[in-house]
């Protein structure tokens, strides 16, 4: 046979072994569709609350789909921390990344005024030599694109400085606060404007849904991060019209205040503009879930849906309540750190409802266990893979989960250090405050104190924190020699 011959059909069979290989490691590598809410309260959405007044029925259908946690927490009560937890994989203690990006340095005492304890000093950006998520998949062979707010850093420290191909949105800022606010032309340098009057919500979809049918050939991570819910309070006026005739309905003699410490808090949900707000991010959701199906992507797309961190409930308009969850956005208590979590896989996990707690820097090590890539021993030191607990329901190995938030929260919140450990939850505050210790499973509400009738439970979590609290060199406030009584 000729050699030339015998030379081309060897390349043939090459080729074809090579596509073929391409072919298969596609079809078993799973995208990945990461949706975070900022603000979202717990009991913001129906698959929590059957009785809310907002409607979700996107994100409702979706943890119908897949594993609905109770228990799903973000690392922080406030949103940078939790963000850099998610893409990092790390306890926002162990970087110093413990306060939203902006919030008061303990050097700026003007900015701290009659406050016994002067905030613990942090980091304001996510640091360029993390490996974040991002980076692990666009080195796994993946597509990356970032869509919405970011808050983890000044330029330079954007997402495309840190392992995203493509970003539609992100930079310094923690809300739309240029241009239109919610709707454009917006003031965004990482965001060309629309036609005048465009929604945000609507258009961040529209991005994810254009990189998703770009990325069809070929696994992709799209991380959907809307600005909404946070304030501004703007809402679409058509859905503002529709909320208002709804809250007319809502029966009357309720009792819509109540109080939390100093901090007047809300028990009702019936903000019309919050309510219009929530519905126009669900649809937004829909119209990305729709087009994984369209293209039938949907059965081999993992999406994870979660929020921030809790519900505003006790400032900054009071727009939603998280009750029976206690307090909200910038408190220690379930309302600030308990959040929707869905994840779903429809080819792999089973639907079901799971009561297993977790928390956000569980994401990373779980997305790359199920990417088939390996983990990054110096990055993965506090999350853990859920990959055997969605696929076979398999219990997590840990004793506990932590958070650390040594500062003041804009929302009445308290410097002060969590731990949970199974059903039990203590507190320890950094001021006068005693420390407080809740079963959460008996009173989710935390409205008894057992640290006294629980003694040595007590103590043994509280050995737990410092240890932990060491271990990741956490940073502390310190008293404010400005304070007077």
């Amino acid at each position: 046979m000729n050699t030339k011959l015998i030379q081309n059909i060897i390349l043939l069979l090459t080729l074809f072994s090579s596509t073929l290989n391409y072919a298969q490691n596609k079809s078993e590598k799973p995208n990945f569709l990461f949706i975070l809410v900022d603000d979202l309260g717990y009991m913001d959405i129906g698959a929590n609350n059957p009785n809310t007044f907002y409607e979700t029925p996107n994100i409702d259908n979706l943890a119908k789909r897949g594993v609905l946690f109770t228990n799903g927490y973000a690392a922080a009560p406030v949103c940078s921390p939790t963000r850099a937890s998610i893409l990092t994989g790390k306890y926002p203690a162990r970087n110093d990344n413990t306060a939203h990006f902006g919030a008061p340095q303990p050097y700026e005492k003007d900015r701290i005024k009659n406050k016994p304890l002067l905030p613990a000093q942090y980091i304001d950006y996510m640091d360029l030599n993390e490996i974040t998520i991002a980076e692990a998949l666009l080195e796994g062979g993946y597509k990356t694109m970032f869509a919405g707010k970011w808050h983890l850093g000044g330029e330079g420290k954007w997402p495309e400085d840190q392992g995203f191909e493509i970003n539609k949105g992100g930079w310094t800022r923690g809300g739309p606060y240029g241009g239109e606010k919610y709707f454009s032309p917006y003031g965004n340098p990482s965001l060309k404007d629309g036609k005048d009057g465009e929604h945000l919500p609507d258009r961040l979809a529209n991005e994810t849904v254009l990189f998703i049918k770009d990325s069809s050939e070929e696994p992709f991570f799209a991380y959907l991060s809307f600005y909404s819910v946070h304030t501004p309070l703007i809402g679409r006026p058509d859905l503002v019209k529709k909320y208002e005739k709804k809250r007319e309905q809502l029966e009357k003699g309720q009792e819509i205040w109540g109080k939390d410490g100093n901090s007047k808090l809300r028990l009702v949900q019936e903000h019309a503009v919050y309510a219009a707000m929530i519905e126009a991010m669900d649809q937004a959701v829909g119209k990305v879930l729709k087009s994984l199906k369209e293209l039938n992507l949907d059965k081999n797309t993992v999406v994870i849906f979660m929020s921030d961190n809790g519900g505003m409930s006790t400032s900054h308009g009071h727009p939603t309540s998280n009750f029976p969850l206690r307090a909200g956005k910038g408190w220690l208590y379930e309302g600030g750190i308990r959040e929707p979590l869905i994840i779903s896989w429809p080819s792999k996990f089973a639907s079901r409802t799971d009561h297993t707690p977790v928390t956000s820097t569980d994401f990373y090590p779980t997305i790359l266990d199920l990417a088939g890539l390996p983990i990054k021993p110096k990055q993965h030191v506090d999350g853990s893979s859920l990959a055997s607990l969605l696929k076979e329901n398999k219990k997590i190995k840990r004793k506990a989960l932590y958070w650390h938030y040594p500062h003041w929260g804009n929302q009445g919140g308290t410097p002060g250090t969590v731990i949970r450990n199974g059903d039990y939850k203590l507190i320890k505050y950094y001021t006068k405050r005693p420390t407080e210790l809740f079963n959460l499973k008996k009173d989710i509400s935390e409205t008894k104190n057992l640290v006294d009738s629980k003694k040595g439970k007590a103590r043994k979590m509280e050995k737990m924190l410092d240890q932990w609290l060491q271990e990741t060199d956490a940073k502390f406030p310190s008293p404010n020699p400005n304070y007077k009584e």
